[in-house]
């Protein structure tokens, strides 16, 4: 069944001004960050979120909380290498959580193919540009190669389920994960506002309990330390109109780490990092119902 056709926001390209108008008929509750103290009900399953760890995971001054799934919203390296795909997988291995689930974010550029096919392109060409675009992932030339140039990278994430624009379903609860961001930079998995996000959000299942995105929807966790909004408009809308989770988890932004509500929708910036690169922000954890029928 093709999902309802979501209209594109007139002022989907400049975010701010569009939540200056959306945030007009908007309900925003903020909700405090807290690490549940007692054990998860029996009926229940405890979820623990985390995103934007930036293979700095050795830094983590906290401990990471017990649970049933554990869930990171990408951007769980630098720019994708090889050597941090496998440290990762295997500080994943070192969890408690009986499910663990991961999707991308822009700075695996490895797991972007068509970022790396343009940019093989570029170094093929010699295209003088791409020494300007080095300096802009944080890593060496060499570093970037050897990421671009990395195949089958998801092989290496063998402690953990992969959602790219797909789900997976635990205990009845239907998660679907998606990678993708409006262009930030000319990093992975870009795509231009309005019509070419909205693609994507329309393959979002409307059944889907719990969505994972690395972007945030606009007017929740996308304030940027300069004052502009950055999340997607047809993400709001496509959550809030079609699909309607129980739970959003996302990150990207990491000066909007925290959770908030329309009401209805918990929105959940769990950016691990913040905004100076430090892992300091604690993990989002919340219990939801076991669906009837399963254990």
């Amino acid at each position: 069944m093709e999902p309802a056709t979501l209209q594109i926001h007139p002022l989907t390209d400049s975010p701010t001004a569009a939540w200056r108008e959306i945030s007009k008929t908007q309900k925003i509750i903020k909700i405090n960050v807290k690490i549940p103290q007692k054990p998860v009900d029996e009926k229940k399953l405890r979820f623990v979120c985390m995103s934007d760890t930036h293979s700095l995971v050795r830094n983590i001054m906290f401990d990471i909380p017990d649970g049933d799934v554990f869930i990171h919203a990408g951007d769980f390296t630098k720019c994708g290498q090889k050597e941090e795909v496998i440290s990762f997988n295997k500080w994943m291995g070192t969890l408690p959580h009986k499910h663990k689930i991961v999707i991308a974010g822009n700075h695996e550029l490895s797991f972007d193919e068509k970022f790396m096919h343009v940019f093989k392109k570029k170094v093929a060409n010699q295209r003088k540009d791409i020494e300007d675009e080095v300096p802009h992932y944080g890593k060496t030339r060499d570093n970037i190669n050897e990421a671009v140039n990395t195949d089958n990278i998801r092989q290496y994430l063998t402690n953990c389920i992969y959602l790219e624009d797909s789900g997976v379903e635990i205990c009845g609860i239907k998660i679907y994960g998606t990678p993708w961001q409006p262009e930030f930079g000319n990093w992975a998995f870009n795509l231009p506002r309005g019509r070419d996000c909205l693609s994507k959000w329309n393959l979002i299942p409307e059944d889907t309990d719990i969505l994972v995105t690395h972007t945030p929807p606009l007017g929740h966790g996308d304030l940027v330390c300069s004052g502009v909004r950055a999340g997607c408009v047809e993400l709001l809308t496509t959550v809030q109109t079609r699909v309607k989770p129980k739970y959003h988890i996302f990150g990207h932004i990491h000066e909007g780490y925290g959770v908030t509500s329309d009401g209805k929708i918990i929105f959940i910036n769990a950016s691990t990092c913040d905004i100076n690169y430090i892992p300091n922000n604690l993990p989002v954890v919340f219990d939801i119902c076991i669906k009837s029928g399963h254990k």
